[in-house]
């Protein structure tokens, strides 16, 4: 027996705290075959318990490891998407140029976003929407579909915002609203990525901005200082030559008869047919006015229907001619030319639509 006041709770047996003290949960194996049979049912209680802890702390270190590991790869896309500017484009028809530099992935990792709210680039952007709306919707995946219409949203916001380049964007909205017609209906359902009740929705939302920009009521400014029409005749003149689109100088013209006359001048017309056209297709296209005379509006607008008009934007997208890396212009790109500025060519927007046709 153990002497008094000695702890005789030996190591290796099982004890449970009660009101009355430590208590030895198992009897001595030797007093009765019912405490064996105690003992050993609850040890195999004591060994599903442990094994219903060990997998449950499994269970728990393998979410814990998948949530780490979502984390980290939600984290390198956003860093991956937002720091490179450019991409690389490779020359020639390829497994490496069809797997992976295609129009849409140009498209995510180009920077649009931002380009739109530089006005040296904004015409640009919209003009790019604009091929892709009319031939290109279907050589995007769906991420890219889903990039651009984000895209044109924002464009959409900006115009409302400053009231400015109002029919360009109607006119972009019309071509993708007749595109979206024509691949739903006529084609098949099968052509564009994504569910057809999706496209019917991002439909009723394009309805939705053309009515958002024909409610637009532009807001004459507070300033009562010098205006357009303040300036000599010499200087409004100078002023409209300046423009490239024959509808924004009968819209002047409309302003207030004074600017109508200056809009109708043949000079102004002259230039404007010149700068767009060749000699070549003016020759084919002469229309002479009932004093004899060339009639260089009427020309105009016959030529623009018959030919593209000549594109100039203040900032484009450039190729690299070394590496072959597409970027905006001032974007740096790791180019190992002694002259990287050099190789840059200028792309137009069905330049940058070109490089991926295969």
């Amino acid at each position: 027996m153990p002497f008094l006041g000695q702890d005789w709770r030996s190591p290796g047996q099982n004890w449970v705290k009660t009101a009355d003290g430590w208590t030895r949960f198992l009897a001595e194996r030797e007093n009765s075959s019912g405490s064996f049979a105690s003992e050993r049912n609850s040890y195999c209680r004591k060994d599903d318990y442990n094994k219903e802890n060990i997998l449950n702390s499994m269970n728990c270190d393998v979410a814990v490891k998948k949530r780490k590991k979502d984390q980290l790869n939600n984290k390198t896309k956003i860093q991956y998407f937002h720091q490179e500017k450019w991409i690389y484009v490779h020359k020639g028809s390829t497994k490496e140029r069809h797997g992976y530099c295609t129009l849409g992935e140009a498209f995510n990792r180009l920077d649009f976003s931002s380009a739109i709210l530089d006005s040296r680039r904004f015409n640009y952007v919209v003009r790019l929407l604009e091929l892709i709306a009319k031939s290109q919707l279907t050589s995007l995946s769906g991420i890219a579909q889903k990039n651009f219409m984000n895209i044109l949203e924002k464009v959409v916001q900006k115009v409302l915002e400053d009231q400015q380049n109002i029919r360009l964007i109607r006119e972009l909205l019309q071509t993708l609203y007749l595109s979206l017609c024509t691949l739903v209906q006529s084609v098949g359902k099968s052509v564009l990525v994504g569910n057809i009740n999706m496209w019917v929705h991002r439909m009723e939302t394009i309805l939705h901005w053309q009515q958002q920009l024909n409610n637009i009521q532009i807001t004459r400014p507070a300033f009562k200082g010098l205006t357009f029409t303040d300036l000599p005749l010499c200087l409004q003149l100078n002023i409209m030559q300046r423009l490239t689109d024959g509808r924004d100088l009968v819209s002047l013209g409309q302003v207030a008869p004074s600017l109508q006359v200056l809009s109708e001048d043949r000079l102004l017309w002259k230039k404007l047919c010149h700068y767009h056209f060749t000699d070549r297709q003016i020759r084919k296209r002469l229309i002479m006015s009932e004093k004899g005379h060339l009639d260089w509006k009427k020309m105009y607008f016959k030529l623009v229907r018959c030919y593209p008009r000549k594109e100039q934007y203040g900032d484009s997208l450039q190729l690299c001619r070394h590496c072959h890396i597409l970027s905006w212009k001032g974007t740096d790109h790791p180019c190992t030319a002694n002259n990287p500025e050099g190789c840059l060519t200028s792309l137009s927007p069905q330049d940058f639509i070109n490089l991926f046709r295969f």
